[in-house]
């Protein structure tokens, strides 16, 4: 151990650091993804029918929520880390690499996802209006893929520190 305060496993922190970046990094992406590849259907949309343009940003929108999901469990991973304060164990920096993959990958396949299903759905709808409701259950189903994630990481960011009584 070294003479500078530091208590628990020296190269914990690298491993809930790696996890906050990762669901930071895996959401954005996904984010990125999703709103690139709808706002592509958004804009070839609005060729054909400019007046739909608005109701179809829908998917835009919910991809760039995915970036935020990302954001909280980094921050709740970040505070979490301090290890002159409280001792940070291997454990708990897998727990917090492991929240921070859950969320992060799940943000990066529901984005993949909203975007094929926006660019695709926002595509149909300029020909067929009756699918708005359809495509919009879809992208909710997309959504919660995410969510899903990001309760998972908040459930699993909350076991580090219980690894040892102190």
């Amino acid at each position: 151990m070294a003479s500078s305060g530091f208590s628990g496993d020296e190269t914990a922190p690298f491993f809930g650091f790696l996890g906050a970046a990762a669901a930071l990094v895996f959401s954005c992406m996904g984010a990125a993804y999703g709103t690139a590849k709808s706002g592509v259907g958004v804009a070839s949309m609005g060729v054909m029918r400019p007046e739909l343009v608005m109701k179809s940003i829908v998917p835009v929108v919910m991809a760039g929520v995915l970036g935020i999901y990302g954001l909280i469990i980094a921050v709740i991973i970040s505070t979490g880390i301090n290890p002159k304060a409280k001792s940070y164990y291997l454990f708990d920096g897998y727990a917090h690499l492991s929240s921070g993959l859950a969320c992060g990958l799940a943000g990066l396949s529901a984005g993949m996802a909203i975007g094929i299903v926006g660019d695709a759905g926002v595509r149909a709808n300029a020909q067929q209006p009756k699918l708005f409701v359809g495509m919009i259950l879809i992208l909710i189903f997309a959504e919660a893929l995410a969510l899903y994630g990001l309760i998972v990481g908040i459930i699993l960011s909350s076991r580090a520190g219980q690894s040892r009584a102190e």
